[in-house]
């Protein structure tokens, strides 16, 4: 990311007017971490009662590559982290999309609520944990629920370190992770039941109920 000062201003000009076109009691804060160095500072804060900009600062950036953090709060993040956060990892693409950021460039924006996606990790942890012994006792593969492409690259790090094969499999919104015995065949696209019939296929949100959500209200 070439400017964390014009890409946190493009953000704060995005998410102003989506709160503010929704009605959404929400306030945000941008801030820009350093890589290198660990440190952070923040860019800017909202302050009304629905919505929040954010004023960048001369000079961010200066001293290395930074990543850009959007902290939401507000009685409506519930609506953000919903549904396994989709509202809030859509509105992440988005703003990746709008800076152009390449794949492997596109952990640099993080988007969280109340804690959501730092809870989110966690229970990812205990989560990938418990699949690891899964497969080793019943030597079937395990598949998890449909994530987002950041958590997908989360849980195979995390699966890593267990030495079984990982694959992703299914399209878009709905693509998920499975975790594999030793020595199985991860190149076919996993089905469910054929592989285990007591696990439920991933669902795909319907898109109708998220924009019911943000209709406005009087």
């Amino acid at each position: 990311m070439d400017d964390a000062a014009q890409a946190a201003q493009t953000i704060a000009k995005f998410l102003q007017a989506f709160t503010s076109s929704g009605g959404l009691r929400l306030r945000f804060r941008v801030k820009a971490r350093s890589i290198k160095q660990k440190t952070s500072d923040s860019l800017g804060s909202s302050e009304g009662p629905h919505v929040g900009s954010s004023a960048a600062e001369e000079g961010v950036g200066k001293d290395g590559p930074r990543a850009l953090y959007v902290e939401f709060t507000g009685p409506d993040t519930a609506l953000l982290t919903s549904r396994n956060g989709e509202v809030l990892n859509a509105l992440e693409h988005i703003a990746t999309k709008m800076l152009r950021l390449e794949p492997e460039q596109q952990d640099l924006v993080s988007f969280d609520a109340n804690q959501f996606k730092a809870n989110r990790d966690r229970q990812m942890r205990a989560s990938a944990s418990a699949a690891v012994e899964r497969v080793r006792s019943t030597g079937r593969p395990h598949a998890f629920p449909p994530m987002s492409s950041r958590e997908r690259r989360m849980l195979h790090m995390l699966l890593a370190e267990s030495g079984l094969p990982t694959a992703s499999s299914g399209e878009g919104p709905g693509r998920f992770v499975v975790l594999y015995p030793k020595g199985a065949d991860t190149s076919a696209p996993y089905n469910y039941y054929a592989a285990d019939a007591t696990q439920s296929p991933p669902r795909r949100h319907d898109a109708n109920q998220v924009r019911n959500a943000f209709r406005p209200r009087f």
